[in-house]
């Protein structure tokens, strides 16, 4: 396949499936939801989709909005392990897809572990309710050192476009699947578990039990957690699951304005911090 058409058109595919499987999603939500909500959709999408779309003016101002854009650019001059190998692409693209998601996993573990990087990455996890819309809820620093990571794995690998892109999409893809207010029958959640991760798995990753939080990391496939030690079957909430983090219960952390305040904020609860859930404050419009 033409890597050259695949760079021109990008942005196109890469919507398309985001569009796709979103709306599969907010529409499965909507007819089977797993939980009840706390909150309205209104109040809630319009600034997890706002980030989105902030995130991405952003990284197009810097210029570093397409990973393969610069894919490209290193299979043209042949720099990257990938690119110096004479492999087929049934080989390079799945090789592509599995390494840069363990990458992926270290680098959601690194900003558990690291303090500084928590301060960023719990603005993802200040959501009060779990959907489709949470798995893109990230402070826009955060996306821009993930980008860097991620520019950084390509420089090493040197992976094929159309690998590049498979993985974008898959990680979108599961991104907005496993963050999904939705429960699968315990028999398919079982089978899918030993390859991708679930919805029901991941959310245990958004409980306010500090356990529950620095657990089930994955976003994609599910092997790294059980490769390091960093699974957890079922939350002990299980039935009555809470979202979210404990220093920021007020409704006014779902406001985009407040969102983008959170790493800003001194009440920084440590990774090994015990976490006890506070009671929810009652939402007035004018918080």
């Amino acid at each position: 396949m033409n890597s050259e058409i695949l760079v021109a058109y990008d942005w196109i595919i890469r919507f398309g499936f985001f569009l796709s499987i979103f709306l599969v999603m907010a529409f499965w939500e909507w007819l089977r939801p797993a939980l009840n909500r706390s909150y309205g959709r209104l109040l809630r999408w319009r600034s997890n989709l706002g980030i989105v779309a902030l995130n991405t003016l952003i990284l197009n101002s810097l210029g570093v909005s397409s990973a393969l854009a610069y894919a490209w650019t290193l299979e043209k001059t042949g720099l990257g392990l990938l690119n110096k190998a004479a492999w087929p692409l049934w080989v390079t693209v799945p090789m592509t897809v599995i390494s840069m998601d363990l990458a992926i996993y270290l680098q959601h573990l690194l900003f558990h572990r690291v303090p500084i990087l928590w301060r960023l990455h719990r603005m993802h996890h200040a959501d009060l309710d779990f959907d489709v819309t949470t798995g893109a809820r990230f402070h826009p620093i955060e996306i821009v050192l993930s980008m860097g990571i991620k520019l950084t794995v390509i420089s090493l690998i040197g992976p094929p476009v159309l690998g590049v892109l498979a993985f974008e999409v898959i990680l979108n893809g599961m991104a907005m699947f496993n963050h999904s207010n939705i429960t699968l029958p315990k028999i398919a959640d079982g089978l899918l578990r030993l390859i991708v991760v679930t919805p029901d798995m991941h959310r245990i990753h958004h409980s306010v039990r500090v356990r529950e939080t620095h657990s089930n990391y994955g976003f994609n496939l599910s092997w790294w957690d059980r490769i390091f030690r960093t699974y957890i079957d079922e939350s002990k909430d299980k039935a009555n699951i809470s979202i979210g983090l404990p220093i920021f219960r007020h409704p006014k952390y779902l406001k985009l304005r407040w969102m983008l305040a959170i790493p800003f904020m001194n009440e920084v609860p440590l990774p090994n911090q015990e976490i006890h859930e506070t009671p929810k404050e009652s939402y007035q419009s004018g918080a």
